[in-house]
């Protein structure tokens, strides 16, 4: 017959016994994650991971930009010489930040745009018993891009721009700060202009053939 004191130490020895296991099996884990380490062994994940669906499409090499020509604008307002700056600004923008490389016309190219400038319209938005107060210069103008080699028209844009300018009672100030209006109103014209030829240009609707232009005629107005 086993005494008080044998019986109670039996469950301590085990106890003893499973923890001491327990130690020895997270020293062999740490252990091996150490010499894993030192022989520069690493776990990583890689690739797109799982999608839904279908598989994820594969990025394209990238093509060369097409090259542009931008055309002097029709001028068809009585702004003199307004055909010129929105010109420079068409240049400007579009080389920068359309997705086309612009080229003159002796260099060879893929695209030509051309257009005009429809009209010209300074409108009052506040006045008093006596004079105008404030104003606003309104410009629409009208693109389009064709194929040099096909004479194919695949995009036509028209764009509108605005710029608010005060009226003082100094009327050559005023012939200034309506010019100021004009350039502002062109700059965005022509920033509105570039961005949705390189939406164009991104969708893959200049690059294929079509029946019908790919044109939007959504007046744009910006102040």
């Amino acid at each position: 017959m086993l005494r008080p004191e044998t019986r109670n130490s039996a469950p301590r020895n085990e106890r003893v016994h499973s923890f001491s296991t327990l130690s020895t099996y997270v020293s062999a884990l740490c252990l091996s994650l150490a010499l894993l380490g030192g022989c520069g062994y690493q776990f990583r994940v890689e690739g797109v991971g799982p999608t839904i669906g279908r598989a994820a499409a594969t990025s394209s090499p990238t093509s060369p930009p097409p090259r542009l020509v931008v055309r002097t604008l029709e001028n068809k307002t009585f702004e003199p010489n307004l055909e010129v700056r929105y010109t420079n600004y068409l240049r400007h923008e579009f080389s920068s930040s359309s997705g086309a490389q612009i080229v003159s016309d002796s260099e060879a190219a893929d695209l030509v745009l051309s257009g005009q400038i429809l009209s010209v319209s300074v409108p009052t938005l506040s006045f008093s018993q006596t004079t105008t107060l404030e104003s606003r210069a309104e410009v629409f103008v009208m693109v389009q891009v064709e194929e040099i080699r096909t004479k194919r028209l695949v995009w036509a844009q028209t764009a509108k721009g605005a710029s608010e300018f005060y009226v003082t009672s100094d009327l050559q100030f005023n012939r200034v700060l309506q010019n100021r209006a004009l350039e502002q109103a062109g700059h965005f014209i022509a920033e509105d202009l570039a961005s949705r030829f390189l939406l164009q240009l991104e969708s893959g609707k200049l690059a294929k053939p079509a029946a019908h232009p790919a044109s939007d005629n959504a007046d744009t107005n910006i102040k």
